[in-house]
């Protein structure tokens, strides 16, 4: 579903998204965007935050009241601030006008893998597998090419707040917020020293693969390799 009320914006993603075989439903304001979620139950939203009816931050805040459809923000609002709000109330991911629709193709096939891996989970899969990555949850125990890896206690847990978010933006404050309950959210010096050791355990190599990709300002979001 596609949120945006600037009709040559919007032409342009709509034709883009038609050309790359995707299904869209396109609408220009926060009251028709919220009907349509709830009759046409879409899978990935497009979500513009300057709505002539309803700020989008609300919409986010509706939709995540209830559902955990990805919702990419794309907005000519580049503030730090609008970005992290943005985050921090549900959006999956944020991308700033004027962009490349090649980044907002990329963008959507990780929000739709998301999607996949949270609908193909459920309470009794025990095992998370993300290249040469794996977490069995019930034994907390993580490896990596098979070998046990030695985390902390908030390293591991760290681990799994990105890994059951995998390709979502998390950010600084939500981070701290769920591992560091006794600390301020603005003193992100032990987020960053458990990133690095965390970054130590499962990116050994330079030259392999990547999991943790730093949002500089924002935040850190876990890739699918």
């Amino acid at each position: 579903m596609l949120v945006e009320d600037d009709h040559e914006v919007g032409h342009l993603i709509n034709m883009a998204l038609k050309a790359n075989h995707y299904t869209v439903i396109w609408v220009k304001d926060g009251k028709e965007a919220l009907e349509s979620f709830k009759l046409f139950e879409p899978e990935v939203i497009l979500l513009d935050l300057g709505l002539p009816d309803i700020d989008g931050i609300k919409i986010i805040e509706r939709i995540r009241q209830a559902e955990l459809t990805p919702i990419i923000v794309v907005s000519a609002r580049n503030e730090e601030n609008d970005k992290i709000l943005a985050l921090d109330q549900g959006a999956d991911d944020y991308l700033i006008k004027p962009f490349s629709i090649n980044e907002l193709l990329a963008r959507i096939r990780a929000a739709l893998r998301r999607r996949n891996y949270l609908e193909n989970t459920n309470d009794n899969q025990r095992i998370y597998q993300n290249g040469d990555l794996k977490i069995d949850f019930l034994a907390r125990m993580a490896y990596l090419k098979d070998r046990p890896l030695d985390l902390t206690e908030t390293t591991y847990d760290l681990l799994c707040l990105l890994a059951n978010n995998t390709s979502k933006v998390l950010t600084h404050g939500y981070l701290m917020r769920s591992l560091w309950q006794d600390k301020p959210v603005s003193d992100t010096t032990s987020l960053r020293v458990a990133i690095a050791a965390l970054r130590k355990k499962i990116e050994p190599d330079s030259n392999a693969m990547k999991f943790i990709k730093t949002h500089i300002g924002v935040g850190y979001s876990f890739m699918q390799n």
